[in-house]
């Protein structure tokens, strides 16, 4: 070996095609236990076929009589390529090194919407732009739980600004049309706000911090990220589940829509569809799984 190791092997194989710009010229192959090379061909090899090596242009000429003249022509790129494993990268890192992230976008790919996607186009009834009203009767239904001894809460509404509150009387009326919400006379009323989205626009929130310290948790177990990405080993193709307007798409039981009541300028609603942000992700986990 090139270190002086001994390398003990009982078998070879001979002649094995070795293919140097359409000329063939066998080998007689050793295995070893070398995984950075497929095949190295030594001195020997290269003696036998009257090879000439040219360092500085890279060239390998074979002169061996009885073959034409072959030339190989080496990398001549001046751009080293090295690779090195993940654990040499993060131990460059943590001694301080700068690190680069970067990737190939190909600017001749067609972009594509939604709408050409052919199940999109047969099923234009389950991708709407949005929700069209109450969602169908299903097998999990949102319940509110108290705890024993719970009294209704009611909170005076928030101020808001004058361009805040035309924004909220576009925003019920919208939730009346499509029968998200209904009057209510219900003794619980929870106060709005609302949140600025990256876009510009406002979300409307009802806060209900209070009702949610008086409800019984789901303990519905949420999956923990590290085994989600354990399972993807190996994969190669991957889909996600996410729902338009995800907590409007299940109803709230009956008996406990004058919970979800809530309080503003405008009047008292009660929600008929599981509101945001009432303790609901385990529920959502629940009807996805169903």
């Amino acid at each position: 070996m090139p270190r002086g190791d001994k390398c003990y092997v009982d078998s070879f194989y001979p002649r094995c095609p070795v293919r140097v710009d359409n000329v063939i010229m066998p080998a007689n192959l050793i295995p070893l236990d070398i995984v950075d090379f497929d095949v190295i061909l030594g001195a020997d090899w290269l003696h036998y076929n009257r090879a000439h090596i040219d360092c500085y242009g890279k060239l390998v000429t074979f002169l061996r009589p009885g073959l034409p003249e072959v030339t190989f022509v080496g990398e001549r790129s001046g751009v080293r390529h090295g690779v090195i494993s993940a654990i040499r990268a993060r131990k460059l890192l943590c001694k301080g090194c700068q690190g680069y992230l970067a990737h190939v976008v190909l600017n001749d790919v067609a972009s594509s919407s939604v709408e050409e996607v052919g199940v999109v186009r047969h099923y234009p009834d389950v991708f709407p732009e949005e929700l069209p009203g109450l969602p169908p009767d299903r097998d999990v239904e949102f319940s509110i739980d108290l705890l024993p001894g719970t009294n209704p809460i009611s909170l005076t509404p928030y101020r808001m600004a004058p361009a805040e509150l035309r924004e909220l009387k576009i925003q019920l009326q919208e939730l009346i049309d499509k029968g998200f919400i209904q009057p209510s006379s219900s003794p619980w009323g929870a106060p709005v706000l609302f949140v600025r989205k990256k876009d510009g626009t406002l979300r409307l929130c009802i806060d209900y911090r209070q009702l949610n310290r008086v409800t019984i948790k789901n303990r519905y177990p949420l999956p923990r990220i590290d085994d989600l990405f354990d399972q993807l080993k190996g994969a190669c193709v991957f889909s996600k589940i996410d729902l338009r307007t995800g907590t409007y798409q299940l109803k709230i039981k009956d008996e406990d829509v004058h919970k979800s009541a809530f309080r503003t300028r405008y009047g008292h609603y009660e929600f008929l569809v599981m509101p945001f942000p009432i303790l609901c992700q385990n529920t959502l986990k629940c009807i996805k799984t169903a």
